[in-house]
């Protein structure tokens, strides 16, 4: 679809390269490097579920704690107890539901052993949705799955290309099936559709 095309250019020259996902606060436009090792990874999906019904920036807080605390490290989140967990994302919002979806995801994660998951794994951790499983796929593991959030709902329907009656996978396709299978490209669109929606 050309349109799903020329929206992407249109956004790109607007905005500009966005740089996601950010690792150690650090966004870099144009490189899509990260993450380049291990501890990376997890500090990207630890993301993924602390920004769930939040925004960036009290995600990247907990974060920051996080990393303050030394605990952006599996072993370490398994030996901590939820409570002091949760205490140390609160500024994550629902910290006490998060605290134990930060314990889920560590414990599939360290499962893995460097594998890369599947789709269905991922979505039959509890605490984690299709928008966050997708999420992990594109930016922790660098798949060419497109990421559908409320605001690329919103700039579908503001661009008149979906009634607002599609659900997510259906949405997912309209990408998957306009664009070429790269993982760059559904990561700057992504990126780019936040920066244009968030306002």
């Amino acid at each position: 679809m050309k349109k799903i095309r020329s929206l992407y250019e249109e956004l790109l020259e607007k905005h500009g390269l966005q740089g996601w996902w950010p690792v150690n606060n650090s966004y870099k436009p144009g490189d899509y490097s990260t993450p380049r090792n291990e501890k990376e990874r997890y500090e990207v999906i630890l993301g993924t579920i602390l920004t769930q019904n939040t925004s960036w920036e009290n995600a990247g807080k907990a974060l920051n704690t996080l990393r303050k605390e030394k605990l952006i490290d599996p072993e370490k989140i398994m030996r901590t107890e939820e409570k002091k967990l949760a205490g140390t994302i609160k500024s994550a919002g629902y910290y006490n539901q998060k605290a134990r979806y930060v314990k889920n995801i560590t414990e599939f994660y360290d499962s893995l052993k460097g594998r890369t998951p599947g789709r269905e794994e991922l979505l039959g951790v509890k605490g984690v949705g299709k928008e966050t499983a997708d999420s992990i796929l594109l930016y922790a593991y660098k798949e060419p799955v497109f990421v559908v959030d409320k605001y690329t709902e919103r700039l579908l329907l503001r661009e008149g290309i979906i009634s607002g009656k599609e659900n997510y996978d259906e949405i997912q396709r309209i990408f998957t099936e306009s664009l070429e299978k790269d993982y760059k490209l559904f990561n700057e669109f992504h990126a780019l559709i936040v920066a244009e929606m968030k306002k």
